[in-house]
C-alpha cells in the first residue's frame, strides 16, 4: 500500500503545480510603467496579419499598449488591450477602446507614471501578450499591495484546511469504528 500513498501524494503535487500555474496566469498583477505608444493591429486565429501570415478566417482589431518599466532596468513590455466580455477569465472588461484612449493620452507625457493591472504572460515566440484590464495614474514608483490576490489565497487556504480537517476526521471515525472495543468483565 505504500505505492498508493506515494501515487496520491504525486497526484496532489501535480494538481497543486497546475493550479499554481493557472493562478499565476489568470490572477491580476500590477506594474508601474511609462506608456510609450499605442497601436491597433488586425489579427486572426493565427496571430497578426501580415505578408507572412495572410488572413485565413475571421479577423478582429486588437489594441496594443507599449510600455517601459519605471525601474532602473527600463524593461520594455507590450501589452494587448482586449475585451474579455462575459467569457473566461471573468474580468467583465468591455472598455478596451476607452483604455486605449487613456493610454494614448498618457503616452504624450514621457514623465507620467501609470499603474497597470493585467493578467497573462508575454511569450515572444508564440506572440502572446498579457492583457491590460485597468490603467491608473500614479506618482509612486512602488507597486500597490495585491489585495484581491491576498483575499483570494486566504479564502482558498481556509477552504483547503477545512477540507483536510473533514477528511482527517472521517478517516479517524472510520478507523475507530473498525477497531473492536475490548470490555473487561469481572
Amino acid at each position: 500500500m505504500p505505492w498508493v500513498k506515494r501515487s496520491i501524494a504525486v497526484l496532489c503535487l501535480i494538481l497543486v503545480a497546475v493550479a499554481a500555474v493557472c493562478f499565476h496566469h489568470y490572477l491580476p498583477r500590477h506594474k508601474v510603467v511609462h506608456i510609450t505608444g499605442v497601436e491597433v493591429k488586425r489579427m486572426d486565429a493565427d496571430g497578426v496579419i501580415n505578408a507572412e501570415n495572410p488572413a485565413d478566417g475571421p479577423t478582429r482589431d486588437v489594441y496594443f499598449i507599449n510600455t517601459v518599466s519605471s525601474d532602473a532596468d527600463r524593461e520594455v513590455v507590450v501589452y494587448r488591450n482586449e475585451d474579455t466580455g462575459w467569457g473566461f477569465p471573468w474580468y467583465f472588461k468591455f472598455d478596451s477602446a476607452d483604455l486605449q484612449a487613456k493610454a494614448q493620452d498618457y503616452s504624450r507625457d514621457p514623465n507620467q507614471l501609470v499603474v497597470i493591472r493585467y493578467y497573462g504572460w508575454r511569450f515572444q515566440i508564440f506572440s502572446m501578450f498579457p492583457n491590460i484590464t485597468e490603467i491608473k495614474t500614479t506618482t509612486s514608483r512602488s507597486e500597490p499591495f495585491p489585495i484581491f490576490n491576498t483575499i483570494f489565497f486566504s479564502v482558498l487556504l481556509i477552504v483547503a484546511i477545512s477540507i483536510g480537517l473533514v477528511i482527517r476526521r472521517r478517516f479517524r471515525l472510520k478507523r475507530a469504528a473498525s477497531v473492536p472495543q475490548s470490555h473487561s468483565s469481572q
